[in-house]
């Protein structure tokens, strides 16, 4: 999470250069080159299942990415990552059919009425930006899903990534090229796409795919209930983002939203 908000918070000084569709592009492309080049995936076999499996997830990745950076581009950090957590949190709501469950999903979208730009209480806030961070989330949503088929499937987690993260690209590089060529083909701008790409990408995802399969799934979910706020912290510290109480209470409302749910989905279980 650290290292996922820190790059984030150094793409988005990247924007008034690159642009947000650029940006994203030296990203996701950096990104899937240093996964195939440490992980090595042609070693392995690539069943047509697997390869949809894994087109899905990748394709999934790189709208979310896509669509978030041109999100953060129009409001702060940890809205932006606190818009884009109804996408996990709705796929956990949707496989329920508890009351106490219906009451996570209105506490969630009780924070995001409070930062609708149409709301009464809202401060300020683009509602494009509100609308992209969104539809963020239902491909964050997307992406856990064919990201759990990925890592129940034939295969190493590591080739998966990054063959996941090539197809991702896939989505991504056109993009960038059409909205900002002089930019992403630009050398001098490489380093930097470099060191967000192992910040924003290779690393954190890698260690999330590794985390998901070792740890247990109600940890996971509770601590990764918490990235808005790491968001929110990262913001304030590296991009002199100040947010007003409303947008606070809007934050707290869907973490803890997102955390009741993972904590009544493992009771569930169990």
């Amino acid at each position: 999470m650290l290292s996922i908000q820190f790059g984030a918070s150094v793409a988005k000084g990247l924007f008034p250069v690159a642009g947000p569709a650029g940006t994203t592009a030296l990203r996701v492309f950096i990104s899937a080159l240093i996964l195939v080049l440490v992980m090595r995936p042609w070693k392995e076999s690539y069943s047509g299942q697997r390869l949809k499996s894994l087109a899905a997830y990748g394709i999934s990745l790189g709208f979310m990415n896509l669509l978030f950076y041109f999100a953060l581009e129009r409001i702060p950090l940890g809205i932006a990552v606190a818009l884009e957590f109804t996408g996990p949190l709705a796929v956990a709501l949707f496989s329920s059919k508890r009351a106490l469950d219906l009451c996570w999903a209105v506490l969630a979208g009780v924070g995001i009425y409070l930062v609708l730009p149409t709301s009464e209480v809202s401060q300020a806030l683009d509602l494009t930006g509100v609308v992209l961070a969104l539809g963020a989330g239902a491909f964050w949503g997307l992406y856990i899903i064919f990201g759990k088929r990925v890592g129940n499937a034939e295969g190493s987690s590591s080739a998966n990534a990054a063959v996941g993260m090539c197809f991702a690209a896939l989505v991504t590089f056109p993009v960038g090229l059409f909205t900002n060529f002089e930019q992403v083909t630009n050398p001098s701008l490489w380093p930097m796409g470099i060191a967000i790409a192992i910040l924003s990408s290779a690393l954190p995802y890698s260690l999330e795919m590794k985390a998901m399969r070792d740890m247990p799934a109600k940890t996971f979910g509770i601590l990764m209930s918490l990235e808005p706020v790491v968001a929110t912290v990262i913001g304030i510290i590296f991009l002199r983002e100040t947010l007003a109480p409303v947008q606070w209470a809007a934050i707290l409302c869907i973490v803890i939203a997102s955390a009741g749910s993972t904590v009544t989905a493992r009771a569930r279980g169990k």
